[in-house]
């Protein structure tokens, strides 16, 4: 079986930093995810966005760790929002309930 990747692109703006996700976010995934994240909140923008454009899957653990971030962000009076959130995704946070813990942003 083929390890599942992530790949994360970059994009730093004055008041926001964009982060392009491309691929699974998963068990295996997050912890680059994260650290990236924390990286950002120790000297944090006005606004993460996280652009799901690229993400074709997410699992548990990838939902709980896009909760958390959340939470860090808001603490450490940033914003964190999702961009281009599939329907999948969509679907999924609708039927985990976890649509209404998250930002969800029309566009990066």
């Amino acid at each position: 079986m083929e390890r599942p990747e992530l790949s994360i692109t970059v994009e730093r703006a004055p008041d926001e930093v964009i982060f392009h996700l491309a691929g699974e976010i998963d068990v295996l995934t997050v912890t680059n995810l994260s650290t990236l994240v924390n990286e950002t909140l120790a000297d944090p923008p006005a606004r993460i966005v996280l652009d799901m454009a690229g993400v074709t899957f997410c699992d548990s653990q990838g939902l709980g760790t896009l909760v958390v971030l959340s939470r860090k962000a808001q603490h450490a009076r940033s914003v964190l929002a999702l961009a281009n959130v599939g329907d999948f995704l969509l679907r999924v946070l609708d039927i985990t309930g976890l649509r209404s813990a998250l930002m969800i942003s029309s566009t990066a």
